[in-house]
């Protein structure tokens, strides 16, 4: 179920970037997060995700972390990833996950057009320790006016 559940999310949000390439200038971010404890042990996902779209520039970026802990043991994965692309402009697209027993990940895109128009996307990701924490944050801009920007953020504790 979760999976099928997140697998939803990622699909979600690899929608809304493509759908936003087409409008002036845009930003949405998805949240999600769920958990089991029982006495047998316990289970969590969480995931966060976004894009930004303005005039020819667009940014995404995702991130997703699981845990599953037993009596005896547990285990623990993180991904995290993003895209840029502009039309005449400069892209810079970086992602990585560090950590043993807390993993950390982080996604940061961004695209640059001529005349002040950008997008980016910065999603950070954790898993520590049983809590499990996912943010999203999507920024564009065009000139003669702010810039639009969304948030999204999801815990999920499993009270280790």
């Amino acid at each position: 179920m979760n999976s099928r559940l997140l697998m939803t999310v990622t699909a979600s949000i690899l929608l809304l970037g493509s759908a936003g390439a087409a409008l002036a200038q845009s930003t949405s971010t998805v949240g999600a997060g769920f958990g089991s404890v029982g006495a047998s042990g316990s289970s969590g996902v969480v995931g966060t995700g976004g894009s930004a779209a303005a005039g020819g520039a667009s940014a995404t970026s995702l991130g997703l972390g699981g845990q599953s802990t037993t009596p005896s043991t547990s285990s623990s994965s993180l991904a995290t990833g993003g895209s840029a692309a502009a039309v005449n402009g400069h892209v810079m697209s970086r992602s990585g996950v560090h950590g043993n027993n807390n993993l950390n990940g982080q996604a940061m895109d961004q695209a640059h057009q001529p005349g002040g128009v950008w997008s980016k996307s910065h999603t950070v990701t954790h898993d520590r320790q049983g809590v499990l924490t996912s943010r999203t944050k999507s920024m564009a801009h065009e000139p003669g006016g702010p810039p639009t920007k969304s948030m999204s953020g999801s815990t999920v504790n499993l009270g280790q």
